[in-house]
């Protein structure tokens, strides 16, 4: 299993919309074959500072799904929303 986590700060004038391209990416995303979950988060005691915690069947997931229209075009979108570059952490996991 591989697990995903993308950091993603947000400017306040562009939530409304980072949150409907995000809401579509997540739900195209769980309906993947290899997608094991895919749910974002908001910071707490950061407003605007999202996770995506994303989990993956193997690296050919990620693979397809790398390649789905909803992710080119979350991607293609995406940084015009942030005031950040895009942070993210790839693990490999057992599950016991």
């Amino acid at each position: 299993m591989i697990i995903i986590h993308a950091y993603l700060k947000v400017d306040p004038e562009q939530r409304t919309e980072f949150l409907e391209i995000a809401g579509q990416v997540m739900k195209h995303s769980k309906a993947e074959e290899g997608n094991i979950t895919y749910q974002y988060y908001e910071h707490p005691e950061q407003p605007n500072t999202f996770v995506f915690v994303e989990k993956w069947k193997d690296q050919t997931a990620i693979q397809i799904h790398e390649e789905t229209s909803h992710f080119k075009g979350f991607v293609s979108k995406v940084d015009r929303f942030l005031c950040e570059p895009l942070q993210a952490e790839l693990f490999e996991a057992s599950i016991l």
